[in-house]
């Protein structure tokens, strides 16, 4: 099998895992699903260029946070965006939260900077471990730590004030 097949067969199953992926970094779920899709496009056309000693999710994990980081660079956007309810679904379980919980979540989790956004989706959301996250992010593990314990900070802040 050839590295364009190995990869072609490997994004199946990495669909769900890269929409949580791009739901946490867009905030939207319109600028998620065409993150997806440039992702998509973007790992086909490179397939070549995977190592098959190197794991697939972070090889398209990183595509996507480039294709997003594009994405941003050619809207002009800065750290703030809006997010509608429906970014809530990639952050808590519909049956365990209820409707307002999930939109104050999907709200503060928007309110982060991007490279706090870009941690908490890898680490919290993605489940990889501090040395993953630092490797994908191409920063020190201390970097990763520091961010991750910001966004936390800021989103307790933002989740508690109303409490």
């Amino acid at each position: 099998m050839n590295a364009s097949d190995a990869v072609r067969e490997g994004l199946i199953p990495l669909l769900p895992r890269l929409r949580r992926l791009a739901r946490a970094l867009a905030g939207q779920v319109a600028d998620a699903d065409d993150l997806v899709q440039i992702v998509l496009e973007r790992a086909l056309a490179r397939a070549a260029q995977w190592r098959p000693d190197a794991a697939l999710d972070k090889w398209v994990f990183a595509i996507a946070r480039n294709a997003w980081r594009d994405e941003l660079r050619a809207r002009g956007r800065t750290q703030h965006l809006f997010a509608p309810e429906e970014a809530g679904e990639m952050a808590a379980d519909r049956a365990s939260a209820q409707p307002a919980q999930q939109l104050e979540l999907a709200m503060a989790l928007a309110a982060l900077p991007p490279d706090h956004r870009e941690v908490v989706a890898l680490v919290l959301v993605e489940g990889m471990s501090y040395g993953e996250a630092a490797e994908l992010l191409e920063v020190p593990v201390g970097t990763v730590t520091s961010r991750l314990a910001r966004a936390r900070a800021t989103l307790q802040a933002h989740l508690g004030k109303d409490a």
